[in-house]
């Protein structure tokens, strides 16, 4: 074999350090495949505001490089909260009546439909009368009867007296007949009493409504012979306007109560639907139970409310909230900022350098989203209101979407009237002036069907990552604003570029 020639050999060395070169490049590109390209799991950390693994104070973790903590807060206010206490209830008519027919007879009609609204005195059905005409009859006849031998022994009592006068008869013959006349008297107020009966009968033969209402289905049908002693009657009334509601408390609050209807004070009582989203009526305390229940521990209160309308039923479930007091001038932040560890209930609080500061509060009335508070705490400090669990005392953190206030609490004073389902209920309190818009109210920035933005000098085109991502993180990227998502991908850039040789 011929020695290889200089220009062959120099062919042969490029190409073997060509294949070197493309396998360091394939072994690299899949080292950053398998342990540099971001997950689904760091995507959804970011999505939520949250570093993979991110140390306390917002630094480390695989990607976190000592980025800060991305939290959501929102400023403590000062409002007046409301102290409400939640129950089950019942709603109850104000009264109930069972229509049973007097006397007894055939059902000759039906003056009522089921379910109509009927004054008291209202005509609802009539039974046949001729037997109750023929015992007034009677009456009437046994009456004129005895009033004529009453009147025969007035007479002679008048004629005996003037002969004994005259001393021409017995005084025995004339007392005998001034009996027989107070005899007579009774007998005719007897007869005048079943005159009275009778006549009280035949007006039982048209029934009619005891109360105000409204009406039930009929318990008999026309033609039926019903009688006085009918359990079902023939028809039930019930008075649903007013109505009323029964609910218990617990019995620690039964010394306020009685304080204040001692004094003439209204509790207000709101009544919501099953789902607790529509308020239904709204009244006030009308009386207590006499004692507390053993068994539970509470006292049972009826209120009661209007019900013009008729749209609310006996029987029918409700959410009650009873308000007790009004906190005046309250400290209050979100519910969502009310943390729970070792040291009770506290909140994070954002200094000016971006750290959080632990301060420990204690727990006052809660109305709605709203919490009263007292602590070291003062009126226009921020509170971490989501992403706070993996916070400490001292963490660095970045308030990406502040909070706005949702609504200030209601004033006790102010009456409301119940709204539509979807509408905020009547007399809630308006948000502080220059507040924001509540967060559920506000429209969004970007259509949640619009394209989420690409990573700045990318183009607008959809990530390839985001079909890895979970569909609920997916939508949280989808619904962040344009600055939200500008400095979404601003993160996960420089995450990438960290993780380049």
């Amino acid at each position: 074999m011929s020695p290889l020639t200089p220009q062959r050999s120099a062919r042969k060395t490029g190409r073997a350090v060509a294949w070197v070169v493309l396998a360091l490049a394939l072994a690299g590109a899949g080292t950053w495949y398998v342990y540099g390209r971001p997950t689904a799991a760091d995507m959804a950390g970011e999505a939520k505001g949250e570093g993979k693994g991110g140390s306390a104070k917002g630094g480390g973790g695989r990607f976190g490089g000592g980025r800060n903590q991305a939290v959501s807060a929102a400023e403590v206010q000062r409002m007046d909260v409301r102290q409400t206490i939640q129950a089950i209830g019942t709603l109850t008519a104000l009264n109930t009546a069972v229509v049973r027919a007097k006397i007894d007879g055939e059902l000759k009609a039906l003056r009522f439909s089921e379910g109509q609204m009927v004054r008291a005195g209202d005509v609802l059905a009539e039974i046949d009368d001729r037997n109750a005409q023929a015992q007034l009859a009677q009456a009437e006849g046994q009456l004129a009867r005895d009033v004529a031998q009453l009147r025969n022994a007035q007479l002679d009592l008048q004629r005996y007296q003037g002969l004994l006068e005259k001393d021409a008869i017995a005084r025995q013959q004339v007392e005998s007949q001034q009996a027989l006349v107070r005899q007579l008297q009774g007998t005719v107020q007897s007869d005048q009493a079943q005159l009275d009966a009778a006549k009280l009968q035949l007006t039982h033969t048209r029934v009619v409504a005891p109360i105000s209402g409204r009406l039930g289905l009929k318990q008999t049908e026309l033609g039926s012979l019903v009688r006085a002693g009918d359990a079902n009657g023939i028809v039930s009334i019930t008075q649903t306007d007013p109505m009323a509601v029964l609910f218990a408390v617990p019995e620690i609050h039964v010394p306020l109560i009685q304080r204040k209807l001692r004094s003439g004070q209204v509790l207000p009582v709101q009544v919501w639907d099953r789902e607790a989203k529509q308020m239904l009526a709204q009244g006030r305390v009308s009386s207590t139970d006499n004692a507390i229940d053993l068994a539970t521990g509470t006292l049972r209160l009826k209120a009661t409310f209007p019900n013009a309308d008729g749209s609310l039923f006996p029987n029918q479930f409700a959410n009650i909230r009873l308000e007790l007091d009004t906190l005046k001038d309250s400290l209050a932040v979100p519910s969502a900022a009310i943390q729970r560890g070792a040291a009770g209930t506290f909140v994070y609080v954002v200094q000016a350098d971006n750290s959080v500061l632990t301060k420990v509060v204690q727990l006052d009335a809660q109305d709605g989203d709203w919490q009263a508070i007292r602590g070291p705490i003062q009126a226009g400090d921020k509170v971490v209101t989501d992403g706070a669990d993996r916070l400490r005392d001292g963490s660095k953190v970045e308030v990406v979407k502040s909070a706005p206030p949702r609504a200030a609490a209601v004033d006790a004073a102010k009456d409301s009237k119940p709204t539509a389902p979807g509408m905020p209920p009547a007399g809630a309190a308006k948000p502080p002036a220059g507040a924001s818009p509540p967060a559920a109210a506000a429209a969004p920035t970007t259509p949640p069907a619009a394209a989420p933005e690409g990573p700045p000098g990318g183009g607008s085109g959809r990530p390839p990552w985001m079909d890895r991502l979970p569909p609920e993180v997916q939508e949280r990227v989808k619904n962040m604003s344009p600055e939200e998502r500008r400095a979404f991908f601003q993160r996960m850039r420089e995450r990438r570029q960290s993780q380049e040789p």
